[in-house]
């Protein structure tokens, strides 16, 4: 006699938990990579009573102003020290290649006001539509 063979139902369902997995690992490292992005030269900022940024998707170019009154690059997680000139032809640069691109001044509280108002000169005539001045929020 013969021994019956009983066929087995293909199963026809996606096992989600390793996708589950991935996606909370990342999760995590998002989470832990994200403060990370924004660096630039330490200052210290003035602290106003201002309301945020509108989340935007490009990358911010940030020009760190220095209480000496020297100006820094955030060039890919490094930091360079630049002459007015330098930053024109650079910001020129990037805005030609995504005109969209945030320019971020971080001016630390005890920079002259004139290192400042030059450099936002230098940024409006590479062509930067706005700039955004970073400030700490009040009560810090």
């Amino acid at each position: 006699m013969k021994a019956k063979r009983t066929k087995k139902k293909l199963v026809a369902e996606i096992n989600v938990v390793p996708y589950i997995d991935v996606t909370l690992v990342l999760l995590v490292v998002f989470m832990i990579t994200a403060p990370l992005l924004m660096q630039g030269v330490k200052v210290d900022l003035p602290s106003a009573d201002s309301a945020p940024m509108d989340n935007v998707d490009d990358e911010p170019f940030i020009v760190s102003i220095k209480a000496d009154g020297s100006y820094w690059l955030d060039l890919g997680g490094s930091n360079q020290i630049q002459t007015l000139t330098e930053i024109k032809v650079r910001v020129a640069k990037i805005l030609r290649q995504s005109p969209k691109t945030p320019i971020l001044v971080w001016g630390d509280g005890r920079v002259d006001y004139n290192r400042v108002i030059a450099l936002m000169s230098e940024l409006q005539r590479a062509g930067a539509p706005a700039v955004g001045l970073v400030t700490e929020p009040l009560g810090h």
